[in-house]
């Protein structure tokens, strides 16, 4: 049996690895549902990367006057249609939100890779600069999962970026790309054997837990269910102990991205953005 497993994970350590990228991104194309199937306004926004790649978003408008805007960024599969249902209470909540695909993903061009996913979150921060419904009003950012990781590590990174943010959220992210690929190649018999010559595959250079202490003075709130079985609560301890005040952790009872069902982090999520500065009340 053990050198069946050996033979197995020679001929597929080829294939993993050529594939890593892959590994990161599952796209889906199409889309299962319209905000309008949930009840709520919205418009299709199209937007274009700097590498001349199409990228489609949806725009949802708040129910009545805006308290500020929020720019969600979803994890690393499926598309805008189904992580809707993360963030489609927000506009009754006074916030509009822009709903981004990145490349590869529902009716965005392209396909998905790093460093050009940045590339696509840069795009929907230059639209919402001229965006009149936005100008004068707070923006935050609301990313989960692969999101938090992509947007934390471009928050972090970059000035220009983080400036533009009043407060930015993180629900479930991970603290280094190569953590999270063994543990989740660990987690099978069959990729068991390959799981740290994937991790050192992954991408070098945009792990969120290098940036996460730099996204500080603009205020930060990590989310994180204690059961997640798909990012390990010990992500978010990691980078809670490299983040800088103002910053808060806030824990819940739950898996992965579950955050928002549970109405006591809807409503923590609600104080945050009302009052960012006060990040370590709420979760007092």
């Amino acid at each position: 049996m053990a050198t069946l497993l050996r033979r197995l994970s020679l001929l597929l350590l080829p294939l993993l690895l050529g594939s890593c990228g892959r590994l990161l991104f599952v796209p889906m194309k199409p889309l299962l549902r319209t905000p309008a199937e949930l009840g709520l306004q919205y418009r299709d926004v199209t937007l274009q990367a700097a590498d001349g790649t199409r990228l489609a978003a949806w725009w949802l408008p708040a129910q009545g006057e805006p308290q500020g805007t929020v720019l969600f960024l979803h994890g690393n599969a499926e598309n805008i249609s189904t992580h809707i249902a993360s963030v489609w209470w927000l506009p009754a909540a006074g916030y509009q939100v822009l709903l981004l695909d990145y490349r590869g993903f529902g009716d965005s061009q392209g396909s998905p890779r790093l460093p050009a996913v940045f590339g696509d979150i840069r795009a929907a921060l230059d639209w919402l600069a001229t965006d009149p419904e936005s100008r004068g009003r707070p923006l935050y950012l609301l990313g989960q999962s692969l999101g938090a990781s992509l947007g934390g590590y471009l928050a972090g990174s970059d000035p220009a970026v983080r400036a533009r943010f009043a407060g930015v959220v993180l629900d479930a992210g991970f603290a280094r790309y190569g953590w999270i690929a063994r543990e989740v190649a660990s987690r099978s018999w069959l990729t068991w054997p390959l799981q740290w010559p994937i991790a050192w595959s992954m991408p070098d250079g945009y792990d969120l837990l290098d940036q996460v202490g730099h996204i500080s003075p603009v205020p930060l709130l990590l989310i994180h269910g204690r059961s997640d079985p798909i990012v390990g609560f010990h992500h978010a301890e990691s980078l809670r102990a490299a983040a800088r005040p103002p910053s808060a952790l806030l824990a819940y009872d739950g898996g992965h991205i579950d955050s928002f069902r549970q109405p006591q982090v809807r409503a923590a999520l609600l104080r945050f953005l009302a009052e960012p500065s006060r990040v370590q009340d709420i979760v007092r």
